[in-house]
């Protein structure tokens, strides 16, 4: 018999006693059932915070590809992430389109504990004609999708979209960890890759594209084998704070931006001293009238740049022009 028994089986007993009926064990109260569906065909290999990490990493991605896009297409652009999930490449590939627009790009860790792999990332064909009609000069903003692939010019100013494209996704993998992303290449049929095995479990990162009035979808692929040897580097609470730099490359880096500093231009003024003078008086000034001030004129005066006090300086002459010293510089 159960433990605990509620009121109802309870009664029953009672009922059964007194009528003289025999007693049975009353039925155990049926237990929701906790189990869950697992596929054990294509099991989780990732948890939710490593995932988590993964859509923190694609979302800096997009929103720096979303600043390059706007100023090259002269568009607002806004892309957002929608999900990350676990797939196998079967399904993945299988919802392509028969026309897409896919680029290959070689995953290249500097470590060689970490196996060379790659990404494929996706864009709707929508999107690329856009661009490509941006590019060359037409400023259309409807759906333009001709019915036949792209053609050998398209796909070498595509070609120069998606290098770019691919190393901003570079400087958002490299916060944590050291690799290299070229684009290796652009394939518009889908059924030809013969890349993975099709049981293969792979991560698919979807984004939401939005270009002008025109909608379409961003997935990049990443294979979960590949994967599982980086993912321990996103396990850190937050990502590496300095990259490893080449020191020659920073002095010359410093260089260059104090070189182009020293050419700008700023305003330096000396100011004797300042006064208030009634609206009537200062209608009334002429020519050769003198201006009583509160200072001594063999005291300090005050030297501004770009309305800021830097110096204190002495009022002097050199030879028929007037001229400042400067003493020291005003903390």
């Amino acid at each position: 018999m159960p433990e605990q028994l509620s009121q109802a089986q309870i009664d029953a007993l009672l009922n059964r006693m007194n009528t003289g009926g025999e007693v049975v064990e009353p039925a155990r109260e049926e237990e929701p059932d906790k189990a869950k569906e697992y596929d054990f065909k294509s099991p989780k290999k990732f948890t939710k915070e490593q995932l988590k990490a993964l859509d923190g990493l694609h979302e800096n991605f997009s929103r720096m590809l979303s600043s390059y896009l706007s100023g090259l297409l002269r568009d607002f652009c806004e892309i957002e992430m929608l999900q990350i999930e676990e797939e196998s490449y079967y399904e993945y590939n299988n919802a392509l389109p028969d026309n897409a627009l896919l680029g290959m790009i070689d995953f290249l860790p500097e470590e060689k504990k970490y196996s060379e792999a790659f990404f494929i990332m996706d864009i709707s064909t929508s999107i690329g004609y856009l661009m490509v009609e941006r590019l060359l000069g037409g400023g259309s903003t409807k759906p333009f999708t001709p019915d036949r692939d792209y053609t050998d010019v398209e796909i070498a100013i595509l070609e120069k979209v998606l290098s770019k494209a691919t190393n901003l996704m570079q400087d958002a993998w490299g916060n944590y960890l050291d690799v290299k992303m070229p684009l290796r290449s652009i394939e518009t049929n889908p059924r030809l890759l013969q890349v993975l095995s099709p049981e293969d479990t792979v991560i698919i990162v979807m984004m939401n594209i939005k270009l002008g009035s025109m909608t379409g979808n961003i997935s990049i692929c990443i294979p979960a084998e590949n994967l599982e040897e980086v993912i321990d580097n996103f396990s850190m609470r937050y990502a590496r704070s300095a990259k490893k730099q080449d020191p020659q490359l920073e002095r010359l880096k410093k260089q260059w931006i104090l070189d182009e500093l020293t050419e700008s231009s700023l305003e330096i003024k000396a100011v004797l001293d300042n006064c208030q003078m009634s609206l009537k008086d200062i209608l009334q000034l002429q020519v050769s009238d003198v201006v009583m001030l509160n200072k001594d004129i063999k005291s300090d005066i005050t030297v501004m740049v770009d309305n800021e006090l830097w110096y204190t300086a002495k009022l002097g002459e050199t030879g028929m022009k007037k001229s400042i010293k400067l003493n020291k510089p005003v903390e």
